[in-house]
């Protein structure tokens, strides 16, 4: 069964740099598009970013210029390289295949932006 484990969160101030990884126990990054998804309190889940298993990215608005997905295939890992972070980022970030697959979800990893 195949699990997906969140890693590189943590307390940063605003204007800070994070790098978040996910690694998974099978050998699915090579097959799916990933996203990582990020979920604030009171608010929904939504998409930040994504890669294909070609490379190609997709962002959101908010964050373009700012984070950069990449991936891994070799290590089963995709990471997201956020930079100049704002308060409005913080959240608890997950990975996940895009489309998502709910038994897929993992615990995340916790992202504060606080000065």
């Amino acid at each position: 069964q195949v699990q997906l484990v969140e890693s590189g969160g943590g307390l940063v101030q605003p204007g800070g740099s994070l790098r978040l990884s996910c690694v998974a126990s099978g050998s699915i990054l090579s097959i799916y598009t990933m996203g990582w998804y990020r979920q604030a309190p009171g608010k929904q889940r939504e998409l930040v970013a994504s890669i294909t298993s070609g490379g190609s990215t997709n962002y959101r608005d908010s964050v373009k210029g700012r984070f950069t997905i990449s991936r891994d295939n070799a290590k089963n890992t995709v990471y997201l390289q956020m930079n100049s972070l704002k308060p409005d980022d913080t959240a608890v970030y997950y990975c996940n295949t895009l489309p998502h697959i709910a038994y897929y979800w993992g615990q995340g990893t916790q992202v504060t932006v606080s000065s």
